[in-house]
């Protein structure tokens, strides 16, 4: 059965802290706010996510982001292009404006079996060279 521990200790010097020594101060407290998260804290602070183990690198301040797609990718995602009406089936070939779905750049990851025509602002030279090998072309718009 549970006991209730502030009864279980009642008229006990310690309440069960050891010495009468220990609980003294705010060194036994281990520091106040954030210290020892990389220490005595550690998992604590692990299990939240907030470990900081210094500074890395550097971030650039002229940083362009870029929206980007491998071509395998957007091979995957031809049957649902053409059917939201984003890409067109002209013969056997698949035309995709690359600028229309707001990627504005073709990588060359993944692998194809579509013939495209994409039509994007850039391409990567692996993703040029997939794309033409399927017998598609690669258009910079």
């Amino acid at each position: 059965m549970p006991v209730n521990k502030r009864s279980k200790y009642r008229g006990s010097r310690t309440c069960g802290g050891g010495t009468h020594k220990n609980r003294r101060g705010a060194g036994n407290r281990g520091g106040k706010g954030r210290a020892g998260h990389r220490d005595h804290r550690f998992t604590h602070f692990l299990l939240l996510g907030e470990v900081h183990n210094g500074k890395h690198g550097f971030v650039s301040k002229n940083k362009v982001a870029a929206n980007v797609i491998d071509v395998g990718d957007l091979d995957q995602l031809v049957d649902s292009l053409i059917s939201k009406g984003l890409a067109a089936m002209q013969d056997d070939v698949v035309v995709i404006d690359a600028g229309q779905i707001g990627i504005d750049k073709i990588l060359g990851g993944g692998k194809i079996n579509h013939k495209m025509n994409i039509t994007a602002p850039a391409f990567s030279e692996s993703a040029r060279a997939k794309i033409e090998e399927n017998g598609g072309q690669a258009l910079t718009a």
